[in-house]
Parts: C-alpha cells; sequence; structure tokens
C-alpha cells in the first residue's frame, strides 16, 4: 500500500482496476496495534517492554484473529489489557483491526464500502490515538482499492507465498551467484515443478 506506486501503476495502466489485497490491509492494522501497545507501554512503564510486563505478553494475542484465540486466550487478554491498558488505548485499536476484518466478510460491495466509510470516520475521530486516527486516514486515501476486493474477489497470496519462498532459499543459500540454480532450487522446493523449465536437468 504505497502512494507512489499506486500513482506510477494509475498511470502506466489506466484501465486496470486496482485492488488492495487484505493481508496487507490487515498488516497495516496490525502494525497500529504494535505502535498503540509500545506508545501506552512506553508511557505507563517509562522503558521497553519485558517478558512479565502485561502488554508485552499480549503482543501474540492481539495479532491473532479473534476467532482463533481459546476461551483461556480471551480471559487472559482481557486480564492485561485491565492491567495495563490503563486508558483502553490497545483494545480500541484491537476492536479497530477486528471490525476491519469483519468488513471482508460482507458479501455485498456497497455495503461493504459503507461500513469501511463508517469506521475510517470514526478512527479519524479526535478521541482515538494517533495511530489509529493515521490509520482513519489511511483507509480513507484507499477507500476505493479496499472496496474493490468486494467486486474481484481475488488475491495475490499465491504469489506472496511464492515470492517469500523464492526469498527463503536465497537466504538459506547465502545468495545465488547462478539463476539457472536458484531457478532450480526453487522449483524444486515448490515440490512440483515443471522440468520443461529446467533445460539444464533431466528427472529420472
Amino acid at each position: 500500500m504505497s502512494g507512489p506506486y499506486r500513482k506510477t501503476a494509475r498511470e502506466a495502466l489506466p484501465q486496470a482496476t486496482q485492488v488492495a489485497d487484505p493481508f496487507h490491509v490487515v498488516k497495516l492494522a496490525n502494525s497500529t496495534i504494535d505502535d498503540v501497545r509500545r506508545r501506552v507501554h512506553n508511557h505507563t512503564t517509562g522503558g521497553r517492554g519485558t517478558k512479565g510486563d502485561h502488554l508485552y505478553r499480549t503482543r501474540r494475542l492481539l495479532l491473532k484473529a479473534a476467532e482463533r484465540i481459546t476461551d483461556r486466550g480471551k480471559a487472559k487478554l482481557r486480564g492485561l489489557l485491565a492491567a495495563g491498558d490503563p486508558r483502553g488505548e490497545v483494545r480500541d485499536a484491537w476492536h479497530a483491526k477486528e471490525t476491519l476484518r469483519g468488513i471482508y466478510q460482507i458479501p455485498d460491495h456497497h455495503l461493504a464500502a459503507d461500513a469501511l466509510d463508517e469506521l475510517s470516520r470514526d478512527l479519524r475521530d479526535e478521541t482515538f490515538s494517533p495511530e489509529l486516527n493515521k490509520l482513519g486516514r489511511t483507509l480513507h486515501a484507499w477507500r476505493t482499492q479496499i472496496a474493490n476486493r468486494h467486486r474481484s474477489r481475488i488475491t495475490n497470496g499465491p504469489t506472496e507465498a511464492a515470492n517469500n519462498l523464492a526469498k527463503l532459499i536465497k537466504r538459506v543459500s547465502f545468495g545465488t551467484a547462478n539463476l539457472d540454480h536458484h531457478r532450480t532450487r526453487v522449483l524444486l522446493y515448490a515440490a512440483k515443478p515443471d522440468w520443461t523449465l529446467l533445460d539444464n536437468l533431466t528427472p529420472r
């Protein structure tokens, strides 16, 4: 979700419909939660989080999807937030993230766009934290691209997975000098390689 990239894509492909992938939108909301949590912790304790601190112990639960948190985890999250989030700022950020995720469950494009408008408007209210105000402005600026997901129902998840795999192989190989060798490794690790792309390798 880069402004310059969006502008370049619009100029180069004016006929294309831009879609903001849910992964990156929710990732932005998760980053907002982390920013709020760190600021609140620093303000209340005067330092970085350590293993026993209340908000530090919530960091994984806050980024989890609500439906994947067990009853025990929910009770733990409520208790830790009550102890370490006196003004409810981290709680508000978590609720904003879950509300944003819920918009993707709305089947109708127009209803989803209206819900997104309402969320971005609410988050820009001065009663919320600066981090949530920023998230609200971003959602407003990317409204069209986010709402277009409900029209196209497409995702670049498989592309992201392939890209991550290629980066992982390069990292564990400590770099690759030969592009053909790197391509071979990527296709082999992908489990079902297209052997026609490997002119230098013949399977037995």
